[in-house]
């Protein structure tokens, strides 16, 4: 009798220590949705009041670089989180063309700045607004030196309150026509 009380609180005790190991696994993991980022083709940068979301150029490549001289536009979206101050976009240079901003640059409080119509939408409207704009925001880079896909190019964005930030802007095919592919094969 001795020996089975000896063997069941041995027992008990063993399980209680898995219990205790299996149950400590988790501890000081990261989950898995803890960093995810979202499924856009740009990138992202947060300053001051502005978060600059899916910053991206779009053009479709069809030789080995985008040549100097062509135009592609510039997309992007620009968030006030102030709840309170309004900001206004004054610039964006970069070093591989000069940008031609056209359209309103102000961003109110609580509000955002779309830029460029995101691919099969030709009317944009902006938060805080009951009818898509006729004047959509632009962006258009007009190149001076080559660029190409997999790469990411500098743009400084220059706000009157926020200040200035240069974010790394990568190149988006965007929705290419049916049999046409970003590389320009068929």
């Amino acid at each position: 009798m001795q020996r089975v009380m000896t063997r069941l609180a041995a027992t008990s005790a063993a399980l209680a220590a898995c219990g205790l190991i299996l149950t400590g696994c988790g501890a000081g993991q990261i989950s898995q949705t803890a960093d995810q980022e979202a499924a856009v083709n740009g990138t992202s940068a947060t300053f001051s009041n502005i978060a600059l979301r899916n910053v991206h150029l779009q053009a479709v490549q069809t030789s080995d670089y985008l040549q100097p001289g062509r135009t592609v536009e510039l997309m992007f979206v620009a968030a006030n989180t102030s709840a309170d101050t309004n900001d206004k976009l004054l610039s964006i240079t970069s070093d591989v063309g000069t940008v031609a901003l056209t359209g309103s640059a102000s961003v109110p409080a609580g509000g955002a700045l779309i830029v460029g119509a995101p691919d099969g939408q030709t009317d944009v409207m902006p938060m805080g607004s009951d009818q898509a704009s006729s004047t959509t925001p632009n962006a258009v880079v007009t190149l001076t030196k080559p660029i190409t896909n997999g790469l990411n190019y500098d743009f400084t964005f220059e706000f009157d309150k926020a200040g200035k930030k240069t974010v790394a802007v990568p190149i988006s095919a965007g929705n290419a026509t049916k049999g046409e592919s970003a590389s320009g094969a068929h």
